[in-house]
């Protein structure tokens, strides 16, 4: 039996089949996974993302401690509320995890992803050395993702006036608290939402009342299609502790500037930028029958070989489309080994859809 979220039994009675992910007992699809997935990109539903670690920094050192620790630089987050996405790295410059970074009254507040939980924690105590900063995990809160066109317009219908406000006040990318419960415009699908952490208590009544008001729970299956119809990287598959963000498609999260911050991983990256980088991440779209899937081999004429990272069958584009790290020199066309087949693909941009829209 893994790890279960304060909603497990919720999951059970809406009929989801469960899963183990990274430890946990999560739900893959409660019926239809395609029907969820277009449910998000159509209209709006809700993901239980409890599994994810919450934890806040504080201390009088503690922006100097994550400018130190992250990739990118807390220093860009000029007021209360805003948040920035970063990679943290270890010494050769792999990611160790990337996460999102939240400034807040107290501090900061990292969301980091559930199967690398003790990794992390482990990573940063290692990291503390003299810094004054305190870690303070927060298992007794719960998350809910609440992603689609449609999903702020109806959250802030059910939520008190002060809260429904707050919500209609969010740019992308800021989160602020509201008493016990803590509120954030950012997502992992490629279209508009809220994250909520709210205590864990609350979080079955409240996931209740969003299924009751017609808001469907989405599982991890169409999260995964969403994600990667949004080119967005999926911690273990196209980003670990041996790849380079800069061969991940996440150079724009690394901030140089000032080029004294002497954050981790920094002299690996600068070497590998001196050397050329030799890998980046691409999309690939197959247009013919067949499905791309993870660790499958990809060719490029007089170029060389590189390998999917992520692949599955697109409902929204109804193509089979993937995310390949590749040689930085493949241009827009590849080949694709299927079975024993090769298959050609169009190389793309590694963003298939953004807010509803195609962009292939």
């Amino acid at each position: 039996m893994g790890q279960r979220t304060p909603l497990y039994d919720l999951h059970l009675a809406l009929g989801a089949k469960m899963v183990d992910f990274g430890g946990w007992d999560m739900p893959l699809h409660y019926g239809s996974q395609v029907e969820e997935h277009h449910q998000v990109r159509r209209d709006c539903g809700v993901f239980d993302v409890s599994h994810m670690t919450v934890i806040d920094i504080s201390g009088p050192q503690a922006k100097e401690w994550l400018q130190h620790l992250l990739a990118n630089d807390v220093e860009r987050l000029h007021g209360c509320g805003r948040a920035l996405y970063s990679a943290m790295l270890n010494e050769q410059g792999g990611v160790v995890d990337d996460m999102i970074v939240y400034r807040t009254d107290a501090g900061y507040r990292l969301v980091v992803n559930a199967a690398t939980r003790d990794q992390d924690i482990a990573w940063m105590q290692a990291q503390l050395g003299s810094y004054q900063v305190q870690l303070h995990e927060r298992p007794e809160l719960a998350m809910l993702a609440i992603q689609g066109p449609h999903a702020r317009q109806k959250i802030a219908e059910l939520v008190t006036q002060s809260r429904g406000t707050l919500i209609h006040q969010l740019k992308p990318f800021e989160g602020e608290a509201d008493g016990d419960w803590f509120i954030a415009r950012t997502g992992y699908t490629g279209e508009d939402g809220l994250e909520i952490v709210l205590p864990a208590d609350q979080a079955p009544g409240f996931f209740n009342d969003l299924v009751g008001a017609g808001i469907s729970p989405i599982g991890l299956g169409a999260r995964d299609t969403l994600r990667l119809e949004a080119g967005m990287n999926l911690y273990g598959q196209d980003i670990h502790q041996n790849v380079s963000p800069l061969a991940a498609n996440m150079a724009w999260s690394i901030a140089w500037e000032p080029a004294e911050r002497d954050f981790i991983g920094r002299a690996a990256l600068e070497a590998e930028l001196a050397a050329g980088v030799q890998f980046k991440l691409v999309g690939l779209v197959l247009e013919e029958r067949g499905v791309l899937r993870a660790h499958q081999v990809v060719r490029i004429a007089n170029v060389g070989e590189g390998e999917i990272t992520s692949g599955s069958f697109s409902p929204t584009l109804s193509k089979s489309i993937a995310l390949a790290r590749v040689p930085t020199a493949t241009a827009d066309r590849a080949e694709v080994e299927i079975r024993g087949k090769w298959y050609p693909v169009r190389v793309v941009k590694p963003t298939f859809v953004r807010h509803g829209k195609t962009l292939i």
